[in-house]
């Protein structure tokens, strides 16, 4: 497996975001010897081996010890199940047969699963590190030492195509959000993350809508004290995942270093589940996330107020044109965001997207969440396999259905059909936006569950309440909808 796929793997085993960091100052030492180290590793290790997500040693505080510290950091390594992830901070940034030999000395002498290093000098110093998919690094991206706005927070001026990089708006942005974005674009293994300092939320923010679906290794709770709530509202993906949580002297240190990593721990997964509380209700109340939506839609044109001719004939004075979501990655980025607010609620093996519509949106919400996907053909390949539903999948798995909107339940039940006769399991559909005069009775008579982002009668209230739409006008769609 990937490293972020092991990663993941361990994290979710234990319900854990805590990375122990291994980190023997001379100043937690009776004596600075190689053997003083590794037993002070030694202690940390038996303390927090069922409560760490990870552990992460600190190479210079071995490389300091000489000779006798490296075979210390060695033995340290060694001591650690092989079920947890070993990320050795040691901050190497090189090219060619250097960078070569750095991650031969990290990975194989050593035996660490991940290294920190820095990308200073481009894609040549990462490439070394990320050949093998079962070896992570994670990239330096925003320190939070003073001297980091130096560099860091330096504003760039992108002249080359900028859709593949930051949600497609980087006309002018941070130099660290700029390589968060490329860390997103190099990530083709899963086995490439970020660090990104605690100690600073905005940026946290910032980088995670650069990168949406990259591990973060955020340092600075603990010792220097970084607002655990704040850093996990910003950082965190969708599903609760995505973030690694670094703690050494805040254990170490501590009189009962086995009860600090466990109020650590208690205190991560505390805030993960207030953080995706507040995060359901503000959805549910039509909070930020849905007013920008709201906002985000009418500027992009995907709901249109006018007069419109539809299929069907009729004269509409509102027109949803969510197709147009495919010009506007950063919005759809947005998109993605608001169904995965749903999505994290609901018990499924993969999303199945509804073409054609929902087909980008899903594949979106695919990449933030890490959730694989599927979807029926509307027409059946005549050659090849022949296939009916594209994607991987095993009967009897449960799919939760993607669309963008509904109007009816009519129109979802050629997709759901075609899915249950290949033996897949449906509970629930999930929309962007429901337009059913009756939140979708045809679904629920049909044994279906509908759950959607927006309402119309949501937006109209919005626009209303904004002065965006004029206020004749909302009548006007109101009388017509209730018509």
């Amino acid at each position: 497996m990937s490293f972020f796929d092991f990663m993941e793997s361990r994290a979710r085993e234990i319900n854990s975001l805590l990375c122990v960091g291994l980190d023997p100052h001379p100043a937690d030492l009776p004596k600075f010897t190689a053997d003083a180290a590794k037993e002070f590793c030694f202690r940390l290790i038996e303390a927090t081996v069922d409560l760490a997500a990870a552990y992460k040693p600190k190479a210079a505080l071995f490389d300091a010890l000489g000779p006798e510290g490296i075979v210390a950091l060695q033995d340290v390594i060694a001591a650690i199940p092989d079920e947890i992830p070993i990320i050795l901070d040691a901050k190497r940034g090189d090219i060619a047969s250097t960078a070569q030999a750095y991650a031969k000395a990290a990975f194989e002498t050593l035996g660490a699963d991940a290294i920190t290093i820095n990308p200073y000098l481009g894609k040549d110093a990462v490439d070394p590190f990320i050949v093998d998919p079962e070896k992570g690094v994670f990239l330096l991206c925003k320190t939070s030492n003073p001297g980091a706005v130096e560099l860091q927070n330096l504003q760039v001026t992108i002249d080359h195509n900028p859709q593949t990089i930051v949600n497609g708006n980087l006309s002018k942005i941070t130099l660290y959000e700029y390589i968060a974005g490329l860390a997103q674009t190099w990530n083709t293994h899963n086995n490439l993350g970020l660090v990104v300092g605690a100690t600073q939320p905005e940026s946290l923010a910032r980088v995670r809508a650069a990168a949406p679906d990259l591990w973060i290794l955020a340092p600075g709770i603990g010792a220097q004290g970084g607002d655990l709530r704040a850093a996990l509202q910003a950082g965190l993906r969708a599903d609760g995942m995505g973030m690694l949580i670094p703690v050494s002297r805040g254990i170490s240190r501590a009189e009962d270093p086995r009860q600090a990593a466990q109020e650590f721990w208690d205190g991560i997964n505390r805030e993960r589940e207030t953080t995706k509380k507040e995060s359901k209700m503000q959805n549910s109340e039509f909070g930020l996330l849905s007013s920008e939506l709201a906002e985000g839609l009418l500027e992009a044109g995907c709901i249109k107020f006018g007069s419109f001719t539809l299929k069907s004939g009729i004269v509409s004075p509102i027109y949803i044109d969510l197709r147009r979501l495919v010009a506007h990655p950063k919005l759809l980025m947005l998109v993605s965001a608001a169904y995965s607010h749903i999505l994290v609620e609901l018990d499924f093996d993969q999303l199945a997207a509804l073409p054609y519509a929902a087909l980008p949106i899903a594949t979106a919400i695919s990449l933030q969440g890490g959730w694989p996907m599927l979807y029926p053909r509307k027409e059946v390949k005549e050659y090849g396999t022949k296939a009916q539903i594209e994607g991987v999948y095993e009967p009897g798995q449960q799919v939760v259905v993607i669309d963008d909107l509904i109007s009816t339940g009519g129109s979802k039940f050629e997709g759901i059909e075609k899915l249950e006769s290949a033996g897949l399991e449906i509970k629930d559909v999930v929309v962007l936006i429901d337009r059913s005069p009756d939140g979708g009775i045809e679904l629920r008579e049909r044994g279906y569950q509908l759950h959607a982002v927006l309402t119309i009668q949501d937006l109209l209230a919005h626009y209303e309440q904004s002065g965006a739409i004029d206020p004749a006008k909302i009548a006007e769609v109101r009388a017509f909808l209730n018509g």
